[in-house]
């Protein structure tokens, strides 16, 4: 089929994905993680839908059970009424590139539901937890009517902090025994955190692990009048305190609206999208060709011919 073809198809796509079918919302999520040419069109047509989802940040170091707490959380806001779309980043393979664990195989519980859509996605070596076409599946997702978006992190540990721009409620998620001072003495975790939660809340150290985290919360500034982050002990294994986050996450969702975050928030994370676009652009202008703009001003600065600033301007001007 042909380029053109294949745009003209762009708004059938678009209205079967919107209509609430898999297989349109799977392979726009493919076209953005191709990086297709039909990106253009497809996020022309995609833009009027979108903002209507409630987008949620799942991050904690490995161990500590998102994807339990994912699967758990799926299934009470499905309970809730709730049509749930999932993108769990993966690491990725060094082989295929492709995502490395597959959250799929551990969300089968929900793979029948209509409601529920489950993607999993490799970080293809992206920092921060996140795969860099993150943004835009949250967007194809968002406009195809889901009415909460989970995105679960890669356990990376404290560079997962970069999840907090593109959600507009961030979970974090701890569990005992795994360095608890530690754990809640990081600035990271303390600075990004809406919703804090104490998961494998049946272990020894508990108590003591939020009591810890409580008293970290409590000397981190905050402004007058702004989100008090609650926490909350849950055992996702057996559901255990999951309603509790389901009702903190729509507690938070709520201040949000109320209090206009929701929109300097999603303003904040959409400035991020821009720039990332803007940039991704100007790489792909430097290293047409077998030879790059890029690496004959790398040489020259390295030969002391030029210097960086002055590269940098040349390569801008070209």
């Amino acid at each position: 089929m042909s380029r053109r073809a294949d745009a003209s198809a762009v708004p059938d796509l678009v209205e079967r994905a919107r209509a609430g079918q898999a297989r349109a919302v799977a392979r726009l999520v493919s076209l953005v993680e191709d990086e297709s040419p039909l990106l253009r069109p497809v996020m022309a047509a995609l833009a009027p839908h979108t903002g209507r989802a409630h987008v949620v940040g799942l991050t904690g170091a490995p161990g500590v059970g998102k994807s339990t707490s994912t699967n758990a959380l799926i299934g009470a806001l499905r309970a809730a009424g709730k049509r749930v779309g999932v993108l769990a980043v993966d690491p990725s393979s060094p082989f295929s590139g492709g995502a490395l664990l597959g959250d799929r195989i551990r969300m089968q519980d929900h793979a029948s539901d209509e409601g529920v859509f489950i993607r999993s996605m490799a970080s293809r070596g992206h920092l921060g937890g996140l795969s860099f076409t993150t943004p835009q599946a949250v967007r194809v997702l968002d406009a195809a009517g889901f009415d909460v978006v989970l995105v679960e992190t890669v356990g990376v540990g404290q560079s997962e902090v970069e999840v907090a721009g593109l959600a507009d409620t961030t979970m974090v998620l701890l569990a005992p025994g795994m360095g608890d001072g530690i754990q809640a003495a990081k600035a990271g975790i303390l600075e990004v955190g809406d919703v804090y939660v104490v998961n494998k809340a049946d272990r020894d150290g508990a108590e003591r692990l939020r009591r810890d985290l409580r008293n970290g919360l409590s000397l981190a500034e905050r402004a007058e009048g702004s989100w008090k982050p609650p926490i909350v002990l849950t055992v996702a294994q057996s559901g255990q305190g999951v309603e509790e986050v389901v009702a903190a996450l729509t507690s938070h969702r709520e201040w949000l609206g109320e209090t206009g975050q929701l929109a300097v928030r999603r303003a904040r994370r959409a400035r991020a999208e821009v720039e990332a676009v803007a940039v991704a652009a100007l790489r792909a202008r430097w290293e047409i060709g077998d030879r790059s703009s890029l690496d004959a001003l790398a040489e020259a600065v390295a030969a002391g011919e030029t210097d960086p600033y002055a590269a940098a301007d040349r390569l801008l001007g070209d």
